[in-house]
């Protein structure tokens, strides 16, 4: 290394000890890239971590484990926003009420069933206190009637209703908010074993209209396998004709009756 007094001395002074060191580094990678396989990931992790012992390691090293997280990251964002698209496709359309209901052929098809059905009536007064009140108003005091449930199937049965009570009306904060969640509610679960265009509709007759009959439909396009439908018959339309009397549900291909379920004060 030259080293002079003057203003040009100082900057090649300055330049040979920069490159001395530049050299040094160079060997130094050489070394640690010598010493093991190139093959080996910790290994390499290792050289250029003696190499650089600073800034190259640390950089190499969240390199090295930032592209598994993100690829594991994007997994399960795709799967939750499949999820989600999913229950926004089944739970965005509702129910359509048909102005005027047509009598429809029947042509059941084995293809085609319904596998349950949930019924729910919600009114001002809890179904379970209604129950009690006209078992203490019709039983004799001090008798006990030989067809009243036992106690435990009891209390099993008013914990049910209970919790369906507080779930239809969850997030109803004033009287008119309850009100409007006052009514008839129909859960079907159906199932289809082939491809098809299905709609799924509810006739039903109310207790203030006698036989007027009205429906409500909901279609689906090239569906299979079980799937769920809901219905309801709530606010001003169960307060001012009344309860639900009597109801029928349907699965319709192609404008034909393929599966029917109905209650048994259906005509």
């Amino acid at each position: 290394m030259v080293e002079k007094t003057g203003f040009g001395g100082s900057i090649n002074y300055f330049w040979s000890d920069q490159l001395g060191g530049i050299s040094s580094v160079h060997n130094r990678i050489h070394d640690a890239t010598n010493a093991c396989s190139p093959d080996d990931a910790l290994c390499r992790q290792f050289s250029f971590s003696r190499a650089f012992s600073g800034l190259g390691a640390l950089t190499w090293r969240v390199i090295a484990g930032f592209i598994p997280a993100m690829r594991f990251s994007g997994v399960q964002f795709g799967f939750i926003f499949y999820t989600l698209g999913v229950f926004a496709v089944n739970g965005a359309e509702e129910p359509k009420i048909l102005e005027e209901v047509k009598p429809l052929p029947v042509a059941l098809s084995k293809d085609f069933e319904f596998r349950k059905t949930k019924l729910f009536s919600l009114g001002e007064t809890p179904l379970n206190q209604r129950q009690r009140n006209t078992a203490s108003t019709t039983s004799k005091p001090g008798k006990l009637s030989s067809t009243s449930p036992s106690s435990k199937s009891s209390t099993v049965q008013d914990a049910s209703i209970t919790f369906e009570r507080q779930y239809r009306l969850f997030g109803a904060v004033t009287l008119l908010d309850s009100r409007q969640r006052f009514g008839d509610y129909f859960d079907f679960f159906w199932r289809a074993k082939r491809p098809a265009d299905i709609t799924v509709r509810l006739e039903y007759r109310q207790e203030k209209l006698h036989e007027h009959v009205q429906a409500q439909e909901i279609s689906y396009r090239n569906v299979r396998g079980t799937h769920k439908t809901e219905f309801k018959v709530i606010g001003d339309d169960y307060l001012d004709d009344g309860r639900v009397i009597s109801w029928r549900c349907l699965l319709i291909e192609s404008g034909r009756i393929v599966a029917e379920n109905r209650s048994y004060m259906w005509k």
